[in-house]
């Protein structure tokens, strides 16, 4: 079936999730990579947790708890709390995004963010990289109170555009994410920008891409 509407993760996908970490890796040290990558998966830990306990913080709250763990794991300053939550708000996209997502524009496709992220955090970042005239919609899991994988997230795009799932191409990093779509019946493509092993959990994604570019040849 015809795409209508191209739909993004934001975290990992469009955005460089370790950003924040490497604007302040002189004062972190060698350890500041290994100290992202655990703040990222405490961050989704907490997210899925918070979900099957019926427990929902938004995502910059998850985003506080799961830094402060990481910074008493990694012995880190405590100073640089907020100078470390603030950078999430104006994380790095990828290099390819801002004309990817030019070109898509012209060919008149609906584009739109389906994230975890507060709907704050989400203009924030698309502000801050120009990037705000590009989309139609920043979708945020805030609208139904609970996260992803839960396939409330990803009917939220589909009320709207009143559209059929099978109609959104989605795309995303995480391989948990692009599952939860194709589960739900998105044509899911998986970013895979740092060539991993993709889940087992139901779903098998038919187009596979190392960047943003590639998808300009599928869509």
């Amino acid at each position: 079936m015809k795409t209508k509407a191209i739909v993004f993760d934001a975290y990992g996908t469009l955005f460089d999730v370790n950003s924040a970490a490497e604007k302040c890796k002189d004062k972190i040290g060698s350890k500041w990579e290994t100290f992202a990558n655990f703040w990222r998966t405490t961050q989704l830990e907490y997210t899925w947790l918070r979900s099957l306990m019926k427990k929902h913080k938004n995502f910059w709250k998850v985003t506080e708890d799961s830094l402060e763990k990481s910074m008493k794991v990694f012995n880190i300053d405590t100073s640089m709390k907020n100078e470390l939550l603030n950078l999430y708000k104006v994380l790095s996209p990828y290099p390819e995004v801002k004309s990817v997502l030019e070109d898509l524009k012209k060919k008149n496709f609906k584009l739109a963010i389906l994230s975890n992220g507060t709907p704050t955090l989400l203009n924030e970042l698309v502000l801050s990289n120009k990037l705000n005239n590009l989309f139609d919609d920043l979708f945020s899991v805030e609208e139904v109170k609970i996260y992803k994988p839960e396939p409330r997230v990803y009917e939220i795009p589909i009320k709207k555009y009143k559209i059929k799932s099978e109609e959104i191409t989605f795309l995303s990093a995480n391989t948990w994410d692009v599952s939860g779509g194709g589960n739900f019946g998105y044509n899911s493509i998986w970013v895979n920008r740092n060539n991993s092993e993709f889940d087992i959990l139901d779903f098998q994604p038919k187009n596979e891409i190392s960047n943003l570019t590639q998808l300009l040849d599928i869509v």
